[in-house]
């Protein structure tokens, strides 16, 4: 994993806006004029195309853009695991999803927020509602979709100048968000189960030479959900024990090819119910992970900036801190992506920082949250604002 030796190097989280014609093949995927080799060879060339545009924006550290995806960045593993059913649901039937502190408050915003979502997803073709039950072993069954995407993302960088390139997969706690048990005797053995399963993604991307990047929203995003019923100490065991499940899928694979994001949900509500970072740095650190990319540019925790004078960074690790916003249009100026960047390379080391995005820009192959053309505006402010910190930290 490279570090920021002479100047702060540039990344974001992965997930990138897919282009109209990798959107039409995952459509075409649902029906009968599904053309599975013509899928392959758009992949291809879409992501050698996003990986050339992502160098061009200044970006260091490039990924695929999530192309390789046929759901979202972390129900896509139904399609690579088997043990599980996915049960639609209908158009009357309640959102599974639709629960949590945050919308019980603010309630008829997230009604309007909803129904703006489902529009603009039923307009593109993604409007799906499901919920997943494990309803026997689960084994990992994806290995030729994640070849092809590795394959796709090591030929796309032979032709581009770039630092490395990373791929962006789930973690135990967040892949198939929400599931329900109907086989394992408890939850926790399910976990595990799907930590056993997942490391056959993990360790075959490594192998290959690749880092690869565990996103676990849920990891933070849960204590929401858990609330008011549950205490902060029952959500702080459950967190403890996706952690544990999570370092036993990473167990003998190296760590500085391990790069683990946390935020706190990419959808652009109050968030007024986040769990404070601090409550759980300890055990985001227990993970051994080289890098720790952490939410931190939206109005709600770019203060917790100030967690990093109390909490160490643990010797040879590297924080690839949030200092731009997926979730809003606005593009920062580059002084202020420089001023986020150069507080925390003044406490944990300019060497340790990657300057990234908070999260994803697009949620899934049909879902994003900026338009296109301000999704390259904002990684190039990125790329300037770390000219200007490099300037400022090395003079």
């Amino acid at each position: 994993m490279k570090r920021s030796e002479d100047r702060i190097l540039t990344t974001h989280v992965g997930s990138l806006i897919r282009p109209d014609e990798i959107k039409q093949h995952l459509l075409a995927k649902r029906g009968d004029d599904y053309d599975a080799d013509a899928h392959n060879k758009s992949l291809t060339k879409c992501v050698a195309e996003i990986v050339r545009q992502q160098a061009a924006a200044g970006v260091d550290v490039v990924s695929d853009g999530e192309f390789g995806k046929g759901i979202s960045w972390s129900q896509y593993v139904i399609e690579r695991l088997d043990g599980f059913e996915r049960r639609f649901l209908a158009d009357d039937e309640p959102d599974p999803y639709a629960k949590g502190a945050d919308r019980e408050r603010f309630a008829e915003f997230y009604a309007e927020m909803d129904a703006e979502d489902a529009k603009d997803a039923r307009s593109d073709g993604g409007a799906v509602k499901a919920e997943s039950y494990c309803v026997g072993p689960i084994t990992y069954t994806g290995q030729a979709e994640l070849q092809r995407d590795i394959d796709n993302l090591k030929d796309a960088i032979k032709a581009v100048p770039v630092t490395e390139a990373f791929l962006p997969v789930a973690a135990p706690a967040s892949a198939i968000p929400d599931r329900r048990n109907e086989y394992y005797k408890t939850n926790e053995e399910c976990v595990f189960a799907l930590a056993e399963a997942m490391r056959t993604e993990y360790k075959t991307i490594t192998d290959a030479g690749i880092l690869v990047q565990i996103d676990d929203a849920r990891a933070a995003v849960t204590y929401d959900r858990m609330l008011p019923t549950a205490t902060k100490e029952e959500f702080l065991a459950w967190l403890a024990m996706h952690m544990e499940a999570l370092n036993h899928a990473i167990k003998g694979i190296p760590a500085e090819m391990i790069r683990y994001h946390v935020c706190w949900g990419s959808w652009p509500g109050p968030h007024t119910t986040d769990v404070p970072l601090r409550d759980i740095a300890d055990l985001v650190l227990s993970v051994n992970a080289g890098a720790y990319v952490i939410e931190g540019a939206n109005p709600r925790h770019e203060h917790e900036w100030r967690v990093w004078e109390d909490v160490k960074l643990p010797d040879g690790k590297v924080l690839v801190p949030g200092v731009i916003s997926h979730a809003t249009n606005i593009v920062e100026h580059p002084e202020l992506v420089s001023e986020r960047i150069v507080r925390l390379a003044k406490l944990v080391g300019r060497e340790n920082v990657l300057a990234s995005t908070d999260c994803g820009f697009a949620q899934g192959p049909f879902h994003q949250r900026v338009h296109p053309t301000v999704m390259w505006a904002k990684l190039e402010a990125l790329a300037e604002g770390a000219a200007l910190a490099t300037k400022e930290l090395w003079g």
